[in-house]
């Protein structure tokens, strides 16, 4: 604890005054000023969306939620609609014990508009139960736009009794969103927000607060980091080209086998064998896709890299420029996603046997579902 004994409202860091370039430092005049003190990270972030590169605990972070399951809680899990996977704390039985689990499913906003959410929330129910895990309520929302918060208030409000709340979740799934909605509809005052971000890794420490109309209180935890999605390997300028902003436009391209589809210069999608058919591809609408023919792949991707096929940019990691394929077939059945984690999917109809070829950097994980949408 710094000697303010004080904690950012931000990011739930101890505040200190004397190390610049250290986490939780705040000019020793904004600490006595602000009612609700945050360090200078938060204030940039807010202000500026400038946000400074930290050391992140991850093994700290795991502790935090190991400690879930050694007292009475009702958790809140947030997962990220758009890459269920991706954000999808493994072994979270193991984390929070028996206490009962609210599964939060976020940016629902992204979906397209035609989207049947029924189904949707039917697919999140079998994908829960691969997992192994039981869930007290599957509710989905868009914390963002406020969409549907009340049902989480409600649902906390009926199984918490008298037990803390911890909301957790991977990085950046949109956990300090959701609670500043909540505490909004608690009747929380302005100015006692929790800093959010686009960029993954905001939040620093555990956050409390009051539970308004309940005795326990509210817990924001820091987001478990992970290193298989491509938002944990890009710039913070190709992350804004690869995140989507508002609800995505899925594109088809009709393709012959030995035909290839470049997602920026991210991934690439060769179409091996297999008759004529669509493949839609549901990413960020600010993605450019290139097609082109297989044997003119390796040639286009070399040329172009950075230029035409962008991202990666140039201040993104060298790691993001090669390529690692990954061959999958799928027979002839119901529709089927092929998922790039942090980038987002293409759905095969699955009226033909398909051969394809998924090329992504290594370590981004590449893997088949059903067809969510």
């Amino acid at each position: 604890m710094s000697e303010f004994d004080l904690i950012c409202t931000g990011c739930g860091i101890s505040i200190q005054t004397e190390e610049k370039d250290k986490p939780g430092y705040a000019p020793l005049n904004s600490v006595i000023e602000r009612e609700y003190p945050v360090c200078q990270r938060c204030y940039r972030i807010k202000h500026y969306s400038d946000v400074a590169p930290v050391t992140l605990d991850n093994e700290g972070f795991q502790k935090i939620l190991r400690d879930i399951g050694k007292r009475p809680a009702l958790v809140v899990k947030v997962v990220d609609l758009f890459d269920f996977a991706g954000s999808w704390v493994k072994e979270i039985n193991k984390y929070v014990g028996k206490n009962p689990i609210i599964l939060v499913a976020n940016k629902a906003d992204l979906l397209p508009k035609v989207t049947n959410f029924e189904r949707v929330e039917f697919w999140l129910k079998k994908e829960v139960e691969k997992q192994g895990v039981k869930v007290a309520d599957i509710i989905l929302i868009s914390a963002k736009k406020r969409i549907n918060i009340e049902f989480v208030k409600e649902a906390i409000d009926q199984r918490v009794g008298n037990k803390d709340v911890y909301v957790v979740g991977t990085a950046n799934v949109g956990k300090s969103t959701l609670i500043n909605g909540l505490l909004k509809l608690y009747g929380q005052e302005e100015g006692a927000e929790i800093t959010t971000s686009r960029y993954p890794g905001t939040t620093l420490s555990t956050i409390r607060l009051d539970l308004p109309i309940h005795s326990g209180d509210l817990i924001d935890t820091p987001g478990i980091m992970t290193t298989h999605r491509l938002t944990d390997l890009v710039c913070s300028k190709s992350l804004r080209d690869i995140t989507p902003d508002g609800y995505i436009d899925p594109k088809t391209y009709q393709l012959n086998d030995q035909q290839t589809l470049f997602l920026g210069g991210l991934a690439r999608f060769d179409y091996v064998e297999g008759p004529k058919q669509g493949f839609t591809i549901y990413a960020a609408n600010q993605l450019n896709v290139h097609r082109t023919k297989l044997e003119r792949a390796d040639e286009l991707y070399a040329n172009h890299l950075g230029t035409l096929l962008t991202p990666p940019c140039e201040h993104c990691p060298d790691v993001l420029r090669s390529l690692v394929p990954h061959r999958i077939k799928l027979k002839s059945g119901h529709p089927q996603d092929i998922v790039i984690s942090g980038l987002g999917w293409i759905t095969v109809r699955g009226m033909h046997y398909t051969d394809v070829v998924v090329h992504a950097p290594k370590g981004v994980e590449v893997h088949t579902r059903r067809a969510l949408i």
